[in-house]
């Protein structure tokens, strides 16, 4: 039989699929590089699970990543907890949002796309409304809010879903469209978030049903300016506001959306499929409890494991429990991605990944209150002691709320910029020259936080703290670009796929590894060093970048 002959073959018996179907929203007959099918339905049925799927996959970045607003609200609202305290629920959010796109990658073939955007989706109204009710009483104690924020992770892993079936909807010549709206649009939920946050915490929005307001002890704002202490704030809208949007995108995603069987073929009914996705996400959650126990301090847990030893073993070991209680299709598929991993290319990749979209989402969630803790207080020497305190209001601080937004703002509106430019120069050439102005532009903010931190007026130095970060924040938008566009070069389409999900959970532990980076050396007065930290680590994989893709007699040239 010829190549063309096998192709046609193929061909066929994808599009003939023998699969049960169990409801009204499945799709056996999918061919969407058929132009006639593509043009009479396939068009209009692809474009309407895009649309649907876009703000189910911003809201769940929302919920993934409110804890950067929340902490700061609290710490104004003067919730007994210590700042370092505050920083462990971005890094829980963080670290759980990461892990759970490991499994996430499989929910597509196994349950259906409709199922699985419904199901996780509507999870995230559970951490949603505990975290509404919980923020209402500040004697709430702090194994609640790391509960809310465990369970919050599962915003996060809903990317690796998200994309995964977008992209079966879409002839391949548009994927690459499809899938920066997806994910670009999808993105923007950090913005959404850091601006809508501070907006509805200022008014009454659900009236009774909402609960009381509480006082301001300390000044905060919002993105038009200051709101003096003594007011009242409802920090519960922070987390009431996405339960009601997620109660209504789930409504559009479980009538509006499709199961295509060609994607997930014999899926088991709804019921299943919901199963499936719980027995995942329970092994994996199992894994996070332990590893997070294991890692955080006493009282909460052990604290017996530092970061750079923690994560390394929950990923192995997330990876390990799947692989051993794997069933049916999910266990040729996680055999697949286990085959990436004697590519060296895979972990170059991995490295240039979290550069870019780690440093993007880790910034993200550890912004807001770095902002509220180096510059909403005076730092000055203790006469008695001669040491530098941090405990003094500072009168003329910046409000993280009305300032936040801005750098995953831009860094969100840029990411396609990145992908174009990589199209027409090399992916690397991109990747090197952004990596170039992220060792630069961090060695500089580590600098203005060395000053900041020793000032008695540290506003003196917040625009330029804020203009290197934004800087910081560009480059590693257009890097997101350029390191997908190089991926695609690099691994064959079997390949891609699975370095792609792979990339995509190892870059979100930045979400988790800033904030306790910046939160410890905040806390051993020496906010620089992690920045500086950065700055090393952004010089080593430009070296990365150089050695494999751009050197004269590099194994692969890009371009």
């Amino acid at each position: 039989m010829s190549g063309k002959t096998k192709t046609t073959a193929t061909t066929a018996a994808s599009a003939a699929v023998p699969s049960k179907v169990y409801s009204r929203a499945d799709i056996a007959d999918w061919q969407p590089e058929d132009a006639g099918f593509w043009a009479s339905k396939g068009k209009s049925i692809a474009a309407r699970n895009l649309w649907i799927s876009i703000p189910n996959l911003l809201v769940a970045f929302a919920v993934w990543l409110m804890w950067g607003m929340i902490t700061v609200q609290m710490l104004n609202l003067g919730f007994p907890f210590e700042q370092s305290q505050l920083f462990t629920l971005t890094a829980i959010a963080g670290l759980m949002g990461a892990t759970f796109r490991i499994p996430a990658s499989f929910f597509i073939r196994l349950a259906g796309g409709r199922n699985t955007i419904f199901f996780t989706s509507a999870l995230l109204i559970i951490p949603a409304v505990i975290t509404g009710i919980a923020l209402q009483d500040t004697s709430t104690p702090l194994w609640v809010f790391q509960l809310c924020a465990f369970l919050s992770g599962i915003g996060g892993g809903n990317f690796a879903c998200s994309m995964s079936n977008i992209s079966g909807f879409y002839p391949k010549a548009q994927q690459g469209t499809a899938l920066g709206l997806n994910a670009g649009l999808g993105n923007f939920g950090v913005t959404t978030m850091q601006v809508l946050i501070p907006l509805v915490m200022t008014v009454a929005l659900f009236g009774a049903l909402g609960g009381d307001p509480m006082t301001l002890a300390k000044d905060s704002g919002w993105i038009l300016g200051k709101i003096a202490a003594g007011t009242d704030t409802y920090i519960q809208n922070a987390a009431f506001i996405w339960a009601v949007a997620l109660a209504v995108l789930v409504v559009f995603a479980w009538f509006g959306m499709n199961n295509l069987l060609p994607l997930s073929p014999n899926y088991g009914g709804t019921l299943a499929a919901f199963a499936k996705i719980l027995y995942l996400w329970l092994l994996t959650s199992i894994v996070g409890v332990i590893g997070l126990y294991l890692y955080l301090p006493a009282p909460t847990g052990l604290g017996v494991l530092n970061m750079w030893v923690a994560l390394p073993l929950i990923i192995v070991a997330t990876l390990f429990l799947m692989k051993l209680a794997a069933f049916g299709e999910m266990k040729g598929n996680i055999n697949n991605q286990f085959k990436i991993f004697s590519n060296k290319h895979t972990w170059s990749m991995t490295a240039l990944y979290i550069v870019t979209f780690g440093s993007f989402i880790g910034f993200s969630m550890a912004l807001p209150l770095s902002i509220t803790v180096i510059f909403g207080f005076q730092h000055v020497v203790d006469p008695a002691t001669g040491l530098m305190t941090h405990t003094l209001k500072n009168p003329n601080a910046p409000s993280a709320l009305t300032y936040a937004w801005i750098g995953p703002f831009v860094g969100a509106l840029i990411r396609p910029v990145g992908g174009w430019i990589s199209d027409k120069i090399g992916g690397s050439i991109v990747t090197q020259i952004i990596s170039v102005v992220m060792v630069l532009a961090s060695a500089a903010v580590g600098y203005v936080m060395l000053l900041a931190y020793r000032s008695a007026t540290p506003e003196q130095y917040f625009f330029i703290f804020m203009v290197l970060f934004v800087i910081l924040f560009a480059a590693s938008g257009i890097g997101n670009g350029s390191t997908f566009r190089t991926i695609s070069v690099i691994f064959d389409r079997q390949q891609a796929g699975p370095v792609l999900g792979w990339t995509s959970a190892a870059g979100a532990y930045g979400s988790f590894i800033a904030p306790v980076v910046i939160g410890q050396q905040i806390k051993a007065g020496t906010p620089e060093v992690a920045m500086y930290g950065f700055a090393i680590f952004y010089a080593v994989c430009l070296l990365i970048n150089w050695w494999f893709y751009l050197r004269r007699g590099a194994e692969i040239k890009n371009p």
